[in-house]
């Protein structure tokens, strides 16, 4: 497509007219269009009226009004100040999880070399960007899906980062690591009830993988509660195990962590909403 910016922006954003506020198909369009040209985003706001010639625009197009998520078109996301190599299969990373990894790097900055577990890893983006910010860190990324391995030892390779990346379903206990010990342990997990997809949007549902968000109805903490057991053999003597968690089940989360034998602190995003937990095991 040979047009201006400004013109290309406009057509991108008319095929999500009925998926998202103006603002947003504007933000969305001027992100895939510039990622499409190889330019900064800026350009399509400092010079709207350059004519420029984009291959794949239409593609683009189709794949916007079927809601599928710009970061998959453009095959990349930004977290943590790095860039991720995101595809079909692999969770999109979050702005709220960077509050997440910018809390354990609080706290794991009073160890000398601390030993971190990242568990449900993904991409690998909670990893890389605590071992990109904490370099003397010892990092190890646990994910059992084959697709998300792919993409978190791609951005290891990308990014020049290295963390140890092992294929392991932490609902079965974390045998693999049962003779080791860490300073502390992370993890955003599924945990999302199912009943919910109902009311989400389509560029959630249709395209994000399901394994990664999605749990039954009628147990929507048993992620948190195996790792919180699989955690009491894991952890250092002063260890302690961050959750993001899910806003609405925040008192449920603590009251199941406290029964399972640790002492919880609990914490609000940027949005003021309750999305994360740092636990510690309670002393006797």
């Amino acid at each position: 497509m040979r047009a201006t910016r400004a013109e290309i922006v406009a057509y991108l954003s008319t095929k999500m007219e009925e998926l998202y506020p103006i603002q947003e198909r504007q933000n969305i369009a001027r992100t895939v269009a510039a990622a499409l040209e190889g330019v900064d985003k800026t350009r399509y706001i400092i010079d709207p009226n350059e004519v420029v010639a984009i291959d794949n625009i239409d593609k683009a197009a189709c794949d916007l009004s079927n809601g599928r998520p710009m970061q998959y078109i453009i095959g990349q996301c930004d977290f943590c100040g790095l860039t991720f190599s995101v595809a079909e299969g692999v969770l999109i990373p979050r702005p709220e999880t960077e509050e997440l990894v910018i809390w354990v790097k609080e706290v794991a900055d009073k160890t000398a070399s601390p030993s971190i577990l990242d568990l449900c890893t993904g991409s690998g983006c909670i990893a890389l960007s605590i071992k990109n910010l904490l370099p003397k860190a010892q990092v190890t990324a646990v994910e059992l899906y084959d697709e998300a391995i792919v993409q978190a030892k791609k951005n290891r390779q990308n990014l020049g980062i290295y963390i140890e990346i092992i294929k392991a379903d932490v609902l079965l206990g974390l045998n693999k690591l049962s003779e080791r010990k860490f300073d502390i342990i992370v993890s955003n997990p599924p945990y999302i009830p199912s009943s919910e997809s109902e009311s989400m949007h389509i560029n959630v549902t249709r395209h994000e993988p399901h394994s990664a968000l999605f749990v039954p109805d009628d147990d929507p903490l048993l992620f948190y509660r195996s790792i919180a057991r699989s955690a009491h053999k894991l952890l250092s003597e002063q260890g302690a195990v961050f959750f993001e968690i899910h806003e609405l089940l925040a008192e449920q989360t603590t009251t199941m962590l406290q029964a399972e034998g640790y002492d919880v602190e609990l914490r609000n995003d940027y949005l003021q909403k309750p999305r994360m937990i740092c636990c510690r095991p309670t002393k006797k």
